[in-house]
């Protein structure tokens, strides 16, 4: 009789036990109700929210890095500093720099490449050029370099790269470069001129030159790296502007072409990619891969490549970015951005996947000088694009300007008295 009430009690026991933990594992499985949002909140949320969106907010989601500009990585506004060190002969124009490469740090300082002319006089156009007066901003121009200590005041060091003889590429100018460091050798990519600008569309194909030194001395390839594209192609006529990073093990040259109609040109961004400096390029099969843009600045950021893309297209006054460095997408919109945007882009060609983005270069001004004084000068901007770094002055989204700064923006005469005309046809009626 005992043996059998001590099998009952074990057997209820038992029962009771699995009982118990059945009911805690029901527990321990259950969700939580989701709460179903009848408006959008008035706490932005971080996540896009479980509920029907308009075309906006699920762009707001599914677009940009992050929902407010002042968390978005790629979202940066930028200020302007003067340079010291550079002489503009009291900006008479005949002298002028322009185009910058981006910034490298070598030898315990930084180096800079760019487009520099010093010519008796200033620009006088396509029919009034000779063989020392230019005919634009680039014509008869070199390429120069410039160190600096801090990247505010710059020691100019003289000619980096000397207009060829003649017939060889580049022998009318030289202009628009940037640097690559590739296996312990630095090359500098280069358009080069064989007609003055402004006789026949700037056709400038590019050139390199190498040097086991940043200080050079360099030597010249002598071979066009990137021709022109096919007949009918968008870059038929152009290559400009090249801009060299490592991804992939490869390098990765970003190009400029202008397409069109002369006076109506379209301006996008091609690539063309190689396991050597010189070359062979290949051109990418989805050219042209950014739709707007002037002077390619582009550089490493996370797994992908992120670039400003400052000027002409629909897509201007953007930060783009592509994972596979092709595809781009536009990452934030931004105002005030630096022109041949040069920035200093530590991992450039360390091939990296976890690229951390950049916080200031050299860019230019142009159009400067009084009538029949045209030329150009660098400058100093400073951003934040960086992993790194998180500078709430950077990422402020609203910039205020003075309404000089509107009023600079005036309209021609010939505006104004198509806007008169208009005035008078109302009173006649």
């Amino acid at each position: 009789m005992y043996s059998n009430m001590f099998n009952l009690k074990q057997v209820l026991i038992i029962v009771l036990v699995a009982s118990l933990f059945s009911c805690k594992t029901e527990v321990k499985d259950e969700k939580p109700e989701k709460k179903t949002l009848t408006s959008f909140p008035q706490k932005l949320p971080e996540e896009k929210p479980d509920m029907e969106l308009s075309a906006a907010l699920n762009r707001l989601y599914d677009a940009y890095p992050a929902p407010k500009p002042q968390d978005n990585e790629l979202f940066s506004q930028f200020k302007y500093t003067e340079l010291k060190g550079f002489d503009y002969n009291n900006h008479d124009g005949t002298i002028s720099r322009r185009d910058p490469s981006k910034v490298i740090f070598e030898n315990g300082k930084y180096y800079v490449w760019y487009t520099y002319r010093n010519t008796p006089t200033p620009p006088r156009g396509a029919d009034k050029c000779t063989d020392v007066i230019p005919s634009s901003d680039w014509d008869l121009a070199e390429i120069w370099y410039a160190t600096s200590e801090d990247g505010f005041t710059w020691e100019e060091q003289g000619v980096a790269i000397k207009r060829p003889e003649k017939p060889i590429v580049g022998w009318r100018a030289v202009t628009t470069t940037d640097i690559l460091k590739w296996k312990g050798k630095y090359y500098l990519y280069y358009q080069g001129f064989m007609e003055a600008s402004g006789k026949r569309g700037d056709d400038c194909p590019v050139a390199v030159s190498y040097a086991d030194s940043p200080d050079g001395p360099w030597t010249p390839y002598n071979k066009i790296v990137i021709p022109n594209g096919p007949e009918g192609a968008w870059d038929q006529f152009s290559i400009h502007d090249p801009y060299p990073l490592v991804h992939n093990g490869k390098i990765y040259l970003y190009y400029k072409s202008d397409f069109g109609q002369k006076g109506d040109w379209i301006r996008m961004q091609g690539l063309a990619t190689a396991d050597n400096p010189l070359g062979p390029f290949t051109k990418h099969p989805l050219n042209p891969v950014i739709n707007s843009g002037h002077e390619t600045s582009l550089f490493p950021f996370k797994t992908g490549i992120a670039a400003l893309v400052y000027k002409d297209g629909n897509e201007h006054n953007t930060v783009q970015y592509a994972e596979d460095g092709v595809n781009f997408e536009i990452a934030a919109i931004s105002e005030l951005m630096p022109y041949a945007a040069a920035p200093f882009v530590p991992d450039a060609f360390t091939d990296t996947k976890d690229g951390r983005g950049i916080t200031w270069g050299l860019s230019h001004f142009i159009n400067l000088g009084g009538k029949g004084q045209f030329h150009s000068m660098l400058a100093r901007f400073d951003c934040d694009l960086s992993r790194d770094v998180n500078d709430p002055i950077m990422k402020e989204p609203r910039v205020m300007y003075g309404p000089d700064f509107y009023f600079k923006q005036n309209l021609t005469a010939k505006q104004k008295k198509k806007i008169n005309d208009q005035t008078e046809k109302l009173r006649i009626k």
